[in-house]
């Protein structure tokens, strides 16, 4: 979405702006939220797979490592007013680390050409969530001991419609923003 200029160091530059942008946005989504008793619902799945689809597997996954990154450093980046090895220990670590994955996924998937097409691009994102659900789901049934019944119950389940509305709202917007950026360049 940013047009890329001649030049290593720009380029570079470009990375780093974009970097900062998406953890700033993660750190955003994630205090949209609804705290429940193990995973909150917030808004960092949607604001993962669009950033996946718009920055490409590389720069998406790279955005997401350093968002963990900046957690372990003990920056508040994560839901609440919470940084340090907590979470990426606790019954989120699971759907955290799932968003290098899901980043990963989406944006493989966006660079050949599934975000030409709003549906295919709510495909990737679907994908791109149930490579989430499944790094939280494992994490919750098997790291944190809940079993896979009590995991789906409460990292599945309650998320699911949200999943859908996501879905939709993260590749209408992709979507509008890519012909937003048609136009203009």
């Amino acid at each position: 979405m940013w047009p890329e200029q001649a030049g290593e160091a720009s380029g570079a530059l470009r990375a780093l702006v974009l970097v900062v942008l998406g953890t700033a946005l993660m750190t955003l989504s994630a205090k949209v939220n609804l705290p429940l008793p193990y995973v909150p619902i917030t808004l960092q799945t949607l604001a993962v797979l669009m950033i996946g689809a718009t920055y490409g597997w590389r720069l998406g996954s790279a955005t997401m490592i350093a968002y963990l990154a900046e957690g372990a450093l003990g920056m508040p980046v994560f839901a609440g007013p919470v940084g340090g090895l907590a979470p990426l220990l606790g019954p989120t670590a699971g759907y955290l680390f799932g968003f290098v994955l899901a980043a990963f996924v989406t944006g493989f998937l966006a660079e050949r050409s599934w975000d030409r097409s709003a549906t295919w691009l709510f495909v990737a994102m679907a994908i791109g969530h149930a490579v989430i659900f499944a790094a939280g789901f494992g994490w919750l049934a098997f790291g944190t001991g809940l079993g896979v019944g009590k995991a789906w119950l409460v990292g599945v389940v309650p998320f699911m419609a949200a999943t859908l509305v996501k879905n939709a709202l993260g590749a209408a917007l992709v979507r509008a923003a890519r012909r937003l950026a048609d136009r203009r360049g």
